[in-house]
């Protein structure tokens, strides 16, 4: 990402990820501290929770155990995967507001499921943010929750008590009508909230 706002000629810019996105937003802020104005974290995909030990059904998603979701992947049942992780963190329903917003999102999914199992997910479990890291945050943080997303899994909202917690300087914004899937379910909603973060803290301020 630092490589490509130097391709781009972007010395300093607001920084938005969502689920593991939010963790290379986190990343980011951390080795490249100048180049973050202010970060929004939709929902970042933390390992670590404040309730226990760092178990896989606990920094997943305590829906669901990922040992099936990744027995079917290779078993080569990649649109069986697919549905049953996105089920685990997006709810039941999660196909209705896919399919709404994003038609081709589900087929496009199943076609990178190499991708997401065999790189993404993998360097999601191996990485690692403790609370040293989080006070080296300096920068203004959003800390965006589903309204919904507890209602999946408890997980999301311990993740946000973390984030809350660790962070200096955070402010939290639960997104309405939202599960993991957020700005896709409630994208007016979510892109009224970042404008309004964005407008208290512009670039021109950042230190």
């Amino acid at each position: 990402m630092r490589s490509l706002a130097q391709r781009l000629g972007i010395k300093r810019a607001h920084i938005v990820g969502h689920s593991s996105g939010g963790n290379i937003a986190l990343q980011l802020a951390l080795d490249a501290p100048e180049v973050v104005g202010s970060i929004a974290l939709l929902e970042p995909a933390l390992v670590a929770t404040p309730s226990g030990p760092q178990k896989d059904s606990a920094a997943i998603g305590s829906t669901f155990q990922i040992g099936p979701v990744l027995q079917l992947y290779s078993a080569g049942d990649k649109a069986g995967a697919v549905d049953a992780w996105m089920r685990g963190v997006g709810g039941q329903s999660y196909r209705d507001a896919l399919d709404r917003a994003l038609p081709s999102a589900f087929d496009q999914a199943v076609a990178d499921a190499d991708t997401f199992f065999g790189q993404e997910l993998p360097a999601v479990r191996q990485w690692s943010f403790t609370r040293e890291d989080a006070i080296r945050i300096k920068q203004s943080v959003l800390a965006v929750l589903g309204a919904k997303s507890t209602e999946v899994s408890p997980v999301f909202g311990k993740r946000q008590e973390l984030l809350l917690a660790w962070l200096p300087k955070v402010e939290a914004f639960i997104l309405p009508d939202a599960t993991h899937l957020l700005h896709v379910q409630n994208p007016r909603a979510m892109a009224a909230g970042l404008a309004a973060f964005f407008a208290r803290h512009p670039l021109s301020t950042f230190r």
